[in-house]
C-alpha cells in the first residue's frame, strides 16, 4: 500500500497520461520489480504501437498454417493481437481496410499458388483497388527442385506493392527446410513494427534457446517396378502406361501423387557432350555440396530441355549473342549459338536449374493395394520445326523395365480426399484424370464404403483408349460403381466431351449434388476443367431454378464446404 503523499502524487501523473504512456510504465515497473539475479523464462514484452496484425496463409500439405499459427503466437508474446486466417477463406474486401498484412504461401506445380490461395491471387491480379494504407510482407515457401521456386510468393509481393502497399521488410523465399529462415524473416517484421515505437520494454534478460529444427523435408521411397504396360489399344493415337512399383512401408491416401525426378535420356546427354568443344564427361565437379561427373550431372541432376526465358538469357550473356525469347533444349541452343571452348561450357552448366520432379497422381488404394503405388502417365509427344520430340518424365517412365529401382516421394492432397463412406461422389475425369478415381474406388471397394459412386469418363475412342476399362466393368457389375457415363470424343461425326454427359445427366446431377454429393475433378485444366466448371453451374442454375449469379454463389458454397474439389494439370 502507497503513503498518502505517494499515491496522491501518482495519480496526478497517471491522470494525465495516455494510453501508451500508461503501458510504457506498465513495463518500466514490471521490469523494477523483476528479479534481477534470476533470468526470467518469459518472453519480452512489447509495446510496438501496432496493435493487430492479419496474418493470411496459402497452404497445399499444411506448412504455411503451421507457420502461421507459430507466428500468431509470437506476436502475442510481443503484445500484437494477430488474427490467423486461411487465404480461402479471407474476405476479399478486408483488404483495402488492413493496416498490417503478412502473407505465408506456398507455390505448387508451374509456380502456380496452392488451391486454398487462388480465389486471393487472382483477387489481387484481376481487380484494379488501391492499398495505400497497407503494409505487408511476404514469406513464400517453396521447393528449389522446381524451376519456379516460390513464383506464387513473388507475384503476390510483386502485386500488393503495385497495388500501393509498402513493404514491411522484404520477401522471404524458403526451401523445404524453412524453420530457421521463416523465423528469422517474422524476427525482423517484428523488428521493423517497432522502429515507429512508443517503448520497448524489456523485463528481465531471457535466456537464448536455439529453436529445435523441424524436418520438413518429403521423405524419399525407393521402389522396384512390377508393371509397365501400355493401356491403350493397337491402332491408337496416345501411349499411356499404367505402372506399379513396390516399396515397403509407403504411406499415403487416396488423392496423394507421387513425384519422380526423371533421368535424362543418355543420347541427348551423348548429343551435348558432342557440342561441348572436347569437354571430359568423365570430369569431377562440384554441385549443390556433391561431386558429380559432368555425364552423371547431365543425365541425372540437371535440366535440360525447354529451358525457361531467365536460363536462355544468361546463357546469352555467357555466349556473347542476341536471342530472341523462347524456349529451347540445350543441345539446340548449343547447336544455333555454340560455346567457343569448355570454359565457357561450364559456365553454362552452371547456370541449368535442377531436374523438377513431376507429379502423378496415385491411382492406387493403400487398402487394395498394400505395399504398391500405381501412377498412370501418358507419354507427351510433340513437334517442334519437324522434329518429333517426347516429354522428359513421360518418356523416362514409359521405357522404365521391370525390375528397375526407381525413387519417389508422395506429396500430399488434402484438399482432394474422399468423404465419410456414406456420403456420395460424383468423380469428373477424362483421360488420365481416371488416375484418383481408380484409387478412390479401389478404397471404397476395399473398406465397404456405403456411399453412390459416379464416374465421368472421356477418351478419343472407346475401342483403343477406354483405360481400366475391365475393372470399370466389375466395379460397375458389383455394385461399387453406381453408374457411369463415358464420352468418347472420336466415336461420331460431332465431339462428345463429359460435360456433354453432365448435361445430358443433369437432373440427375443436380439430384446428386443437392442430396449432399461430393463432386471432383480431374484432368488437364485447359479448357476442360473451365468447361466442365461452366457446365455444373449451368446445371446449378437450370435444375436448382436459380438465376446466374445464385448458381455461381451455389457453386462457391459447394467449393467452401469442400464437396466441390479438383486436381488439374
Amino acid at each position: 500500500m502507497l503513503a498518502e503523499h505517494k499515491l496522491k502524487a501518482l495519480l496526478d501523473l497517471t491522470s494525465h497520461c495516455s494510453k501508451e504512456e500508461l503501458a510504457w510504465m506498465h513495463g518500466y515497473i514490471a521490469g523494477l520489480i523483476s528479479p534481477a539475479t534470476e533470468p526470467s523464462t518469459a518472453a519480452p514484452v512489447q509495446n510496438t504501437g501496432v496493435n493487430k496484425i492479419t496474418i493470411a496463409y496459402g497452404t497445399e500439405t499444411g506448412n504455411s498454417k503451421r507457420v502461421a499459427t507459430d507466428f500468431a503466437a509470437k506476436a502475442k508474446k510481443a503484445g500484437i493481437h494477430a488474427k490467423v486466417v486461411s487465404l480461402d477463406q479471407y474476405r476479399l474486401n478486408d483488404l483495402p481496410k488492413e493496416e498490417y498484412f503478412l502473407t505465408v504461401i506456398s507455390t505448387q506445380g508451374e509456380g502456380e499458388p496452392p488451391e486454398a490461395a487462388k480465389k486471393f491471387y487472382d483477387h489481387i491480379h484481376h481487380n484494379g483497388f488501391s492499398l495505400d494504407k497497407l503494409k505487408y510482407s511476404v514469406l513464400a515457401l517453396g521447393d528449389t527442385s522446381y524451376p519456379l521456386f516460390c513464383k506464387a510468393g513473388e507475384d503476390v509481393d510483386e502485386q500488393l506493392l503495385k497495388l500501393g502497399g509498402s513493404r514491411i521488410a522484404d520477401i522471404q523465399k524458403c526451401d523445404v527446410e524453412f524453420d530457421e529462415e521463416a523465423n528469422q524473416w517474422f524476427a525482423t517484421v517484428l523488428k521493423k513494427l517497432g522502429e515507429n515505437k512508443v517503448a520497448v520494454v524489456t523485463p528481465a534478460a531471457s535466456p537464448v534457446v536455439p529453436a529445435e529444427k523441424k524436418a520438413t523435408g518429403k521423405k524419399s521411397y525407393t521402389g522396384t517396378v512390377i508393371t509397365n504396360i501400355n493401356l491403350n489399344d493397337r491402332g491408337s493415337n496416345k501411349e499411356t502406361y499404367h505402372i506399379e512399383i513396390a516399396a515397403d512401408e509407403v504411406e499415403y491416401e487416396p488423392g496423394d501423387s507421387m513425384g519422380i525426378v526423371p533421368e535424362n535420356a543418355s543420347i541427348v546427354v551423348e548429343k551435348i557432350l558432342s557440342l561441348s568443344k572436347g569437354i571430359n564427361a568423365g570430369k569431377k565437379i562440384q554441385y549443390k555440396n556433391e561431386t558429380f561427373t559432368i555425364f552423371d550431372l547431365l543425365k541425372y541432376k540437371l535440366n535440360i530441355s525447354h529451358l525457361i526465358t531467365a536460363v536462355i538469357k544468361r546463357y546469352a550473356a555467357i555466349v556473347g549473342a542476341e536471342i530472341a525469347e523462347t524456349k529451347m533444349d540445350l543441345p539446340d541452343l548449343l547447336k544455333a549459338y555454340p560455346v567457343k571452348d569448355t570454359a565457357q561450357f561450364e559456365e553454362v552448366l552452371a547456370i541449368l536449374n535442377p531436374v523438377a520432379p513431376r507429379l502423378y497422381t496415385m491411382a492406387s488404394s493403400p487398402s487394395a493395394h498394400s505395399g504398391e503405388v500405381h501412377a498412370i502417365v501418358a507419354k507427351d509427344i510433340f513437334t517442334v520445326n519437324q522434329e518429333k520430340k517426347y516429354g522428359v518424365c513421360s518418356a523416362f517412365l514409359g521405357s522404365l523395365k521391370v525390375n528397375t529401382t526407381v525413387k519417389f516421394f508422395v506429396q500430399k492432397n488434402k484438399r482432394f480426399r474422399l468423404p465419410a463412406a456414406d456420403k456420395d461422389i460424383i468423380m469428373i475425369g477424362p483421360g488420365t484424370g481416371i488416375a484418383p478415381y481408380r484409387s478412390f474406388l479401389a478404397e471404397r471397394d476395399a473398406v465397404g464404403a456405403t456411399g453412390k459412386n459416379w464416374l465421368f469418363f472421356g477418351e478419343q475412342h472407346f475401342a483403343t483408349d477406354f483405360l481400366y476399362q475391365t475393372e470399370i466393368q466389375n466395379w460397375f457389375e458389383t455394385g461399387a460403381l453406381t453408374k457411369i457415363s463415358v464420352a468418347f470424343s472420336r466415336d461420331q461425326p460431332e465431339k462428345i466431351y463429359v460435360q456433354h454427359r453432365m448435361w445430358e445427366q443433369g437432373a440427375a446431377v443436380y439430384s446428386w449434388i443437392q442430396s449432399g454429393a461430393y463432386v471432383y475433378l480431374c484432368g488437364k485444366k485447359d479448357p476442360m476443367s473451365v468447361d466442365v466448371e461452366h457446365t455444373l453451374v449451368a446445371i446449378i442454375e437450370k435444375y436448382g431454378e436459380k438465376t446466374t449469379e445464385e448458381a455461381k454463389e451455389y457453386f462457391l458454397q459447394m467449393q467452401n464446404e469442400g464437396r466441390y474439389a479438383e486436381d488439374v494439370y
